[in-house]
């Protein structure tokens, strides 16, 4: 019976692995999608790119599913299972908001100025920074390899020099000659690109707490 269990236990780790490799490769395709619509626009590669985003986006989701279905399949696992569940789903908000600034970016032909576009190439870059430091937190919270504590305060650094590069480019965004039209839906974008870093920081605090909670 208990080595039944604990093979479960370990097709369950397995699983929450595989998902937190298919979220790098949504990463990826996202990064790569944004490095392509900064270089050259719109067009038939940003259009491929977005689509294999949103197929790894998809992907995720089906093994969040699997994972769910198992741990309610008598899965015993020294977490709480509400706990790892509630973790899960605020994970896998962050290819969805991948997906809803290139969906955003697709469906409204967004053009970002040259003006500003080294500013929202920062942005990104550092929000993706969050996202990489944050599956290397969970990965450490399930392996018990690192501080998991100093990897928060790095996330939360991160999150606020993102935020406070979002005001800096509204601000520029709207002390320019742009048409204020595109001012406003410059801003919204911006205001997507924000949830990135600020997702990864409600995770990375919730992985604090479930491991807090833990170690009770």
């Amino acid at each position: 019976m208990f080595k039944f269990l604990f093979k479960k236990e370990q097709q369950v780790q397995q699983l929450i692995s595989k998902y937190l490799e298919n979220l790098r490769m949504t990463q990826e395709h996202f990064e790569k999608a944004m490095d392509c619509y900064f270089d050259f626009g719109l067009g038939e590669n940003c259009d491929f790119l977005i689509k294999q985003t949103h197929k790894f986006e998809s992907r995720a989701d089906d093994i969040r599913h699997e994972i769910i279905e198992m741990m309610y399949s008598k899965v015993l696992i020294p977490e709480s299972r509400s706990d790892i569940l509630r973790l899960l789903e605020s994970i896998d908000l962050i290819p969805t908001h991948f997906e809803t600034v290139l969906f955003m970016i697709q469906g409204q032909s967004l053009k970002v100025p040259d003006f500003i576009t080294p500013d929202f190439r920062e942005l990104l870059r550092v929000s993706l920074e969050c996202c990489d430091l944050v599956i290397k937190q969970v990965e450490a919270y399930f392996k018990k390899t690192e501080d998991i504590k100093a990897l928060v305060h790095t996330i939360d650094s991160h999150e606020s020099r993102c935020d406070h590069m979002e005001r800096e480019i509204v601000r520029n965004i709207f002390d320019s000659h742009l048409d204020p039209f595109e001012k406003i839906q410059l801003k919204e974008l911006v205001i997507q690109m924000g949830e990135i870093s600020d997702q990864a920081d409600r995770v990375s605090r919730s992985v604090h707490i479930i491991n807090i909670k833990r170690r009770v």
